[in-house]
Protein backbone atom coordinates (compact mmCIF):
# COMPACT_ATOMS: atom_id res chain seq x y z
CA UNK A 1 0.00 0.00 0.00
CA UNK A 2 1.10 3.59 -0.50
CA UNK A 3 2.74 5.29 2.47
CA UNK A 4 1.52 8.88 2.92
CA UNK A 5 3.50 9.12 6.17
CA UNK A 6 0.36 10.16 7.97
CA UNK A 7 1.38 12.39 10.88
CA UNK A 8 0.11 11.61 14.36
CA UNK A 9 -1.75 14.91 14.52
CA UNK A 10 -4.04 14.28 11.51
CA UNK A 11 -6.48 11.97 13.26
CA UNK A 12 -6.61 14.18 16.35
CA UNK A 13 -7.11 17.30 14.21
CA UNK A 14 -10.10 15.75 12.46
CA UNK A 15 -11.54 14.44 15.72
CA UNK A 16 -11.24 17.95 17.17
CA UNK A 17 -13.04 19.39 14.13
CA UNK A 18 -15.92 16.98 14.81
CA UNK A 19 -16.06 17.82 18.51
CA UNK A 20 -15.73 21.59 18.07
CA UNK A 21 -18.69 21.71 15.69
CA UNK A 22 -20.75 20.54 18.67
CA UNK A 23 -19.04 22.11 21.71
CA UNK A 24 -15.93 23.99 22.81
CA UNK A 25 -12.74 22.04 23.52
CA UNK A 26 -10.27 23.81 25.79
CA UNK A 27 -6.52 23.97 25.19
CA UNK A 28 -5.99 21.65 28.15
CA UNK A 29 -8.54 19.15 26.84
CA UNK A 30 -6.87 19.22 23.43
CA UNK A 31 -3.49 18.59 25.05
CA UNK A 32 -4.88 15.67 27.04
CA UNK A 33 -6.53 14.21 23.94
CA UNK A 34 -3.33 14.43 21.91
CA UNK A 35 -1.35 12.80 24.72
CA UNK A 36 -3.41 9.58 24.78
CA UNK A 37 -3.50 8.88 21.03
CA UNK A 38 -0.76 6.60 19.74
CA UNK A 39 1.13 7.18 16.45
CA UNK A 40 -0.82 5.98 13.38
CA UNK A 41 -0.23 2.61 11.80
CA UNK A 42 -1.03 1.48 8.27
CA UNK A 43 -3.82 -1.06 7.67
CA UNK A 44 -4.19 -2.74 4.30
CA UNK A 45 -7.47 -2.66 2.40
CA UNK A 46 -9.96 -5.39 3.41
CA UNK A 47 -8.07 -6.18 6.62
CA UNK A 48 -10.09 -6.87 9.77
CA UNK A 49 -9.12 -4.12 12.20
CA UNK A 50 -11.22 -5.38 15.10
CA UNK A 51 -12.68 -8.89 15.22
CA UNK A 52 -16.10 -9.58 16.64
CA UNK A 53 -16.06 -11.09 20.13
CA UNK A 54 -12.35 -10.57 20.87
CA UNK A 55 -11.62 -8.96 24.29
CA UNK A 56 -10.44 -5.39 23.74
CA UNK A 57 -8.19 -3.03 25.67
CA UNK A 58 -7.94 -0.23 23.09
CA UNK A 59 -10.09 1.66 20.57
CA UNK A 60 -9.31 2.69 16.99
CA UNK A 61 -9.32 6.30 15.78
CA UNK A 62 -9.47 6.53 11.98
CA UNK A 63 -6.80 8.85 10.58
CA UNK A 64 -7.12 8.20 6.85
CA UNK A 65 -9.31 6.03 4.63
CA UNK A 66 -12.66 4.47 5.44
CA UNK A 67 -13.68 1.73 7.84
CA UNK A 68 -16.88 -0.29 7.87
CA UNK A 69 -18.67 -1.96 10.74
CA UNK A 70 -19.72 -5.30 9.29
CA UNK A 71 -21.77 -8.36 10.10
CA UNK A 72 -21.12 -11.47 8.00
CA UNK A 73 -23.82 -14.08 7.48
CA UNK A 74 -23.21 -17.80 7.15
CA UNK A 75 -24.23 -17.71 3.48
CA UNK A 76 -21.44 -15.23 2.71
CA UNK A 77 -23.56 -12.09 2.61
CA UNK A 78 -22.36 -9.03 4.49
CA UNK A 79 -24.20 -6.06 5.95
CA UNK A 80 -22.22 -2.88 6.56
CA UNK A 81 -23.96 -1.04 9.39
CA UNK A 82 -21.87 2.14 9.36
CA UNK A 83 -19.07 3.71 7.35
CA UNK A 84 -16.47 5.59 9.37
CA UNK A 85 -14.64 8.64 8.02
CA UNK A 86 -11.39 10.21 9.27
CA UNK A 87 -11.76 11.62 12.76
CA UNK A 88 -14.18 8.86 13.80
CA UNK A 89 -13.58 6.38 16.57
CA UNK A 90 -14.66 3.09 15.01
CA UNK A 91 -15.16 1.28 18.30
CA UNK A 92 -15.16 3.76 21.17
CA UNK A 93 -18.09 1.85 22.64
CA UNK A 94 -15.71 -1.07 23.23
CA UNK A 95 -14.32 0.96 26.14
CA UNK A 96 -17.37 -0.04 28.17
CA UNK A 97 -18.54 -3.13 26.25
CA UNK A 98 -15.02 -4.68 26.19
CA UNK A 99 -15.78 -6.53 22.96
CA UNK A 100 -17.68 -5.89 19.73
CA UNK A 101 -20.68 -7.65 18.25
CA UNK A 102 -19.44 -6.83 14.74
CA UNK A 103 -16.18 -6.73 12.82
CA UNK A 104 -14.49 -3.46 11.87
CA UNK A 105 -12.98 -3.78 8.39
CA UNK A 106 -10.75 -1.47 6.34
CA UNK A 107 -12.72 -0.63 3.19
CA UNK A 108 -9.56 0.71 1.57
CA UNK A 109 -5.96 1.33 2.64
CA UNK A 110 -6.23 3.10 6.00
CA UNK A 111 -4.24 4.65 8.79
CA UNK A 112 -5.49 4.26 12.34
CA UNK A 113 -4.31 5.38 15.77
CA UNK A 114 -4.97 3.25 18.82
CA UNK A 115 -6.09 4.68 22.14
CA UNK A 116 -5.65 2.46 25.23
CA UNK A 117 -8.74 1.99 27.37
CA UNK A 118 -6.62 2.72 30.44
CA UNK A 119 -5.98 6.20 29.03
CA UNK A 120 -9.69 6.68 28.29
CA UNK A 121 -10.47 5.67 31.86
CA UNK A 122 -8.07 8.35 33.12
CA UNK A 123 -9.75 10.94 30.89
CA UNK A 124 -13.19 10.14 32.27
CA UNK A 125 -11.80 10.41 35.82
CA UNK A 126 -9.84 13.65 35.42
CA UNK A 127 -11.50 15.48 32.49
CA UNK A 128 -15.27 14.99 32.86
CA UNK A 129 -16.21 17.43 30.09
CA UNK A 130 -13.86 15.74 27.62
CA UNK A 131 -15.30 12.42 28.75
CA UNK A 132 -18.78 13.68 27.91
CA UNK A 133 -17.62 14.75 24.45
CA UNK A 134 -16.29 11.24 23.81
CA UNK A 135 -19.61 9.89 25.09
CA UNK A 136 -21.29 12.22 22.58
CA UNK A 137 -19.29 10.47 19.84
CA UNK A 138 -20.80 7.11 20.77
CA UNK A 139 -24.27 8.68 20.88
CA UNK A 140 -23.74 10.03 17.37
CA UNK A 141 -22.86 6.54 16.19
CA UNK A 142 -26.12 5.28 17.65
CA UNK A 143 -28.07 8.05 15.90
CA UNK A 144 -26.44 7.14 12.58
CA UNK A 145 -27.35 3.49 13.13
CA UNK A 146 -30.99 4.48 13.69
CA UNK A 147 -31.02 6.57 10.51
CA UNK A 148 -29.60 3.63 8.54
CA UNK A 149 -32.28 1.36 10.03
CA UNK A 150 -35.00 3.71 8.76
CA UNK A 151 -33.42 3.70 5.30
CA UNK A 152 -33.15 -0.08 5.17
CA UNK A 153 -36.71 -0.54 6.37
CA UNK A 154 -38.67 2.25 4.69
CA UNK A 155 -36.81 4.04 1.86
CA UNK A 156 -36.81 2.72 -1.66
CA UNK A 157 -33.47 2.05 -3.34
CA UNK A 158 -32.94 5.49 -4.98
CA UNK A 159 -33.83 7.33 -1.75
CA UNK A 160 -31.68 4.92 0.26
CA UNK A 161 -28.61 5.61 -1.87
CA UNK A 162 -29.32 9.34 -2.00
CA UNK A 163 -29.54 9.43 1.80
CA UNK A 164 -26.17 7.71 2.18
CA UNK A 165 -24.52 10.10 -0.29
CA UNK A 166 -25.99 13.10 1.54
CA UNK A 167 -24.89 11.81 4.93
CA UNK A 168 -21.33 11.19 3.81
CA UNK A 169 -21.19 14.65 2.21
CA UNK A 170 -22.10 16.26 5.53
CA UNK A 171 -19.85 14.11 7.69
CA UNK A 172 -16.88 14.59 5.37
CA UNK A 173 -17.54 18.34 5.16
CA UNK A 174 -17.20 18.60 8.94
CA UNK A 175 -13.62 17.28 8.70
CA UNK A 176 -12.74 19.35 5.62
CA UNK A 177 -12.96 16.54 3.07
CA UNK A 178 -16.06 17.49 1.04
CA UNK A 179 -18.03 20.41 -0.34
CA UNK A 180 -21.42 20.73 -2.04
CA UNK A 181 -19.86 19.68 -5.37
CA UNK A 182 -18.75 16.28 -4.09
CA UNK A 183 -16.08 14.22 -2.38
CA UNK A 184 -13.77 11.25 -2.74
CA UNK A 185 -15.48 7.95 -1.96
CA UNK A 186 -13.01 5.06 -2.17
CA UNK A 187 -15.68 2.35 -2.08
CA UNK A 188 -16.83 -0.19 -4.64
CA UNK A 189 -20.38 -0.77 -5.83
CA UNK A 190 -20.29 -3.98 -3.80
CA UNK A 191 -19.47 -1.92 -0.69
CA UNK A 192 -22.41 0.36 -1.43
CA UNK A 193 -24.65 -2.66 -1.93
CA UNK A 194 -23.60 -4.03 1.46
CA UNK A 195 -24.38 -0.67 3.07
CA UNK A 196 -27.81 -0.46 1.44
CA UNK A 197 -29.04 -4.05 1.61
CA UNK A 198 -29.12 -4.27 -2.20
CA UNK A 199 -27.29 -6.25 -4.86
CA UNK A 200 -24.39 -4.70 -6.73
CA UNK A 201 -26.46 -4.95 -9.94
CA UNK A 202 -29.29 -3.01 -8.30
CA UNK A 203 -26.83 -0.36 -7.04
CA UNK A 204 -25.51 0.03 -10.58
CA UNK A 205 -29.05 0.66 -11.86
CA UNK A 206 -29.77 3.18 -9.10
CA UNK A 207 -26.52 5.03 -9.74
CA UNK A 208 -27.50 5.30 -13.38
CA UNK A 209 -30.91 6.61 -12.34
CA UNK A 210 -29.37 9.32 -10.13
CA UNK A 211 -27.03 10.26 -12.97
CA UNK A 212 -29.82 10.44 -15.56
CA UNK A 213 -31.90 12.60 -13.22
CA UNK A 214 -28.99 15.03 -12.94
CA UNK A 215 -28.59 14.50 -9.19
CA UNK A 216 -25.23 12.80 -8.62
CA UNK A 217 -22.56 10.70 -10.30
CA UNK A 218 -20.26 8.11 -8.75
CA UNK A 219 -17.27 7.34 -10.93
CA UNK A 220 -13.61 6.45 -10.33
CA UNK A 221 -13.88 6.75 -6.57
CA UNK A 222 -15.52 10.17 -6.53
CA UNK A 223 -19.06 11.38 -5.92
CA UNK A 224 -19.96 14.44 -7.98
CA UNK A 225 -23.13 16.16 -6.84
CA UNK A 226 -24.92 18.03 -9.62
CA UNK A 227 -28.09 18.95 -7.72
CA UNK A 228 -27.58 18.94 -3.97
CA UNK A 229 -31.06 20.22 -3.15
CA UNK A 230 -32.63 17.65 -5.43
CA UNK A 231 -30.57 14.83 -3.92
CA UNK A 232 -31.64 15.89 -0.42
CA UNK A 233 -35.25 16.13 -1.54
CA UNK A 234 -35.20 12.60 -2.95
CA UNK A 235 -33.65 11.26 0.27
CA UNK A 236 -35.87 13.31 2.59
CA UNK A 237 -32.53 14.11 4.20
CA UNK A 238 -32.19 16.21 7.33
CA UNK A 239 -29.02 16.80 9.33
CA UNK A 240 -30.95 16.68 12.62
CA UNK A 241 -29.67 13.20 13.53
CA UNK A 242 -26.06 14.37 13.11
CA UNK A 243 -26.49 16.93 15.92
CA UNK A 244 -24.41 19.70 14.35
CA UNK A 245 -25.64 22.34 16.79
CA UNK A 246 -22.95 23.78 19.06
CA UNK A 247 -23.94 23.81 22.72
CA UNK A 248 -22.48 22.92 26.14
CA UNK A 249 -22.51 19.18 26.69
Amino acid sequence: MSDPLAPQSVGVDKLLLKLRVRDDVSALEEEVLRSIIEPPVAVASRSVVVKEGIPLERSALLVQGMLGRCKDMRDGQRQITEVHVPGDFADLHSFTLKRLDQDVVALNDCWISWVPHAALRAVTDTQPHLGRLLWLSTNLDAAIHRAWTVSLGRRDAPARLAHLLCELQVRLSVVGMADEDGYALPLTQVDLAECLGLTAVHVNRVLRQLREQGLATFRSGRVTIEDFKGLRRLAEFSTDYLFLDKRPR
